[in-house]
């Protein structure tokens, strides 16, 4: 297949790598790194950031996991963590720092209403009673964790991690309702494709695993950004950690759904680079590639059309 083109846009505040992206709008919120606290907000219109918040300073992030609530748009709820370090559950509220008031007196009532609110700042994630919630099991390593929210009410957060684990949280219940193993022998961290097909019987509470066939090319490695679009999914980069060194994809692959069809693009991005993250614009017709690892953190951000 033919190169893509990227386009360079405006470098991130910071070098980032195992960053996380959830889109708001015209907005991609870019929720903290390996071992980097600070979020901001990107706008897709002006090629400009703006500062967000910071974790809390006990906050250590390694592999986190950042989405977006679908019962609640304006809701992002941050995990992880392993039983080496300190778990993290958070909440934010956001509010859009791209305000357009001009007046002096909106601006001060905008803040006290965010301050009240608690806006545009991570909060422990609580029940009724202001009881802090955290996600995750004593014995599971939630570093480099993956999980999607589904379910026919959209509360429950299925979540993938190492070694071959997968869980399934209830978001109104703050409750696991279910724990499995996936029935492979890989390992599973900083990924999106195991090489299965999951359903879930949500009535009785039991999945149903299909395998289905990985592309040689990717299939040792782990690290990649991907998209998911119209029945196909896309994978950018990746890593394959060994010795005597570190193999960094530059590659495109692509994996079509509905045909269980996989394509290979050569030398899609700039440069070999891994632990970045990639999101579609608001209309779907960009992704965007923001940050990574190439031989050292990147504070890169391209576009493909």
């Amino acid at each position: 297949m033919s190169n893509q083109a990227f386009q360079t846009l405006k470098d991130l505040p910071t070098p980032l790598d195992q960053a996380q992206c959830v889109l708001h709008k015209h907005e991609l919120l870019i929720c903290g790194g390996y071992q980097k606290r600070a979020c901001y907000s990107y706008h897709t219109l002006k090629n400009e950031y703006k500062f967000i918040c910071e974790y809390p300073s006990d906050v250590e992030l390694w592999g986190h996991c950042v989405l977006k609530l679908i019962n609640d748009e304006s809701t992002l709820l941050s995990f992880g963590g392993s039983k080496d370090m300190k778990r993290h559950t958070l909440v934010m509220k956001y509010v859009s720092v791209w305000s357009n008031d001009k007046s002096e007196n909106k601006m001060n009532k905008s803040k006290e209403s965010k301050k009240s609110k608690k806006c545009n700042e991570w909060v422990p994630f609580t029940d009724s009673h202001k009881d802090p919630i955290i996600i995750g099991r004593d014995n599971d390593d939630y570093r480099g964790v993956r999980a999607v929210i589904g379910g026919n009410n959209n509360n429950l957060l299925f979540i993938t991690c190492f070694y071959n684990n997968i869980s399934v949280f209830d978001l109104n219940t703050f409750q696991f309702i279910k724990h499995d193993t996936l029935p492979t022998n890989d390992s599973i961290c900083y990924h999106c494709f195991t090489g299965l097909s999951i359903e879930y019987d949500e009535d009785n509470n039991t999945f149903q695993f299909h395998q289905i066939p990985v592309c040689d090319d990717i299939a040792p490695f782990n690290g990649y950004a991907y998209v998911c679009i119209d029945n196909v999914i896309l994978f950018f980069g990746g890593l394959n950690a060994g010795l005597p060194a570190d193999d960094i994809l530059k590659s495109m692959h692509k994996y079509s759904i509905r045909e269980n069809k996989w394509t290979t693009f050569q030398n899609a991005l700039p440069s070999p680079l891994s632990d970045c993250v990639a999101i579609l614009s608001e209309d779907s017709t960009y992704v965007h590639i923001i940050g990574g690892w190439g031989n050292e953190v990147k504070s890169t951000h391209t576009k493909t059309e």
